[in-house]
């Protein structure tokens, strides 16, 4: 997370950078030709530097979401988002009864599973 944070500020630190100098270029009778273009250019960059960094990642950790979701099965040893243990003993469309330590049963919203114990880092 530290590294996409310090990428993030040495790319926009270099747009920025690349607009003021196209953006200082003028034609020999004082007109700004390039102004629009550089503006074009910038906002074309920035948003560029946006996609791979933000929203393209993003997207990934949804898809990955999606497929443990759609894989969970009867047995697997799961967290939930709130931190609860426990593991998988019935599955329906839209919730799962999970048995905790205690013997005790669950239901959750699949949803709100966050990741299988083997998975977790």
């Amino acid at each position: 997370m530290r590294k996409t944070a310090v990428l993030i500020t040495v790319l926009l630190a270099v747009l920025l950078i690349g607009a003021v100098a196209l953006g200082g270029c003028t034609t020999t009778d004082g007109t700004d030709a390039n102004s629009l273009w550089t503006m074009v250019i910038f906002l074309v960059l920035l948003f560029a530097v946006f996609w791979f960094l933000i929203i393209r990642p993003q997207r990934k950790r949804q898809h990955e979401q999606q497929d443990l979701l759609s894989n969970l099965s009867l047995g697997d040893k799961v967290v939930t988002i709130g931190g609860i243990y426990g593991q998988v003993e019935s599955l329906s469309e839209t919730s799962i009864v999970l048995k905790l330590e205690s013997g005790t049963t669950m239901r959750v919203s699949r949803r709100s599973i966050a990741y299988k114990q083997d998975q977790m880092v």
